[in-house]
């Protein structure tokens, strides 16, 4: 692959990434925390961090970060593991499921809106390339 691909790819990818930023931004929330809020709300139960990190494939010390903002948000909250006394739990609150639901929302919307400029056609070759370059 040369440059005059690979560039234009990043281009793209990084744009894309802002149009998500954007969107994300007007229901207050940040992919990194949209993200979590995916995996702790699919989850279904309060999860360790340590878990959590290996879901977002994120060190744990990024992960207690990421939590501290959620929580000071009120979107989750710490609690005790009751397996670990040592332990501690992230639980998404009522207001964090809301968020996360308005956030699935708006990216959903940036889906079908980039979706809806390409045939299927171009979807399944991009679907085609995607998988190759992974």
């Amino acid at each position: 692959m040369n440059n005059s691909v690979v560039y234009p790819l990043i281009h793209v990818a990084h744009a894309l990434e802002d149009q998500l930023d954007e969107a994300l931004a007007t229901v207050d929330l940040s992919a990194p925390k949209f993200t979590a809020l995916a995996v702790m709300v699919s989850v279904g139960q309060p999860m360790s961090l340590s878990d959590l990190a290996a879901k977002l494939t994120c060190v744990r010390s990024n992960i207690t970060q990421l939590v501290d903002r959620l929580e000071k948000d009120g979107l989750v909250k710490r609690i005790d593991d009751p397996s670990d006394r040592r332990g501690v739990r992230a639980e998404v609150t009522a207001l964090g499921k809301e968020r996360f639901e308005a956030g699935l929302k708006v990216t959903n919307k940036v889906h079908e809106t980039i979706a809806n400029k390409l045939s299927a056609t171009d979807q399944a070759a991009m679907q085609h390339i995607l998988k190759a370059l992974s």
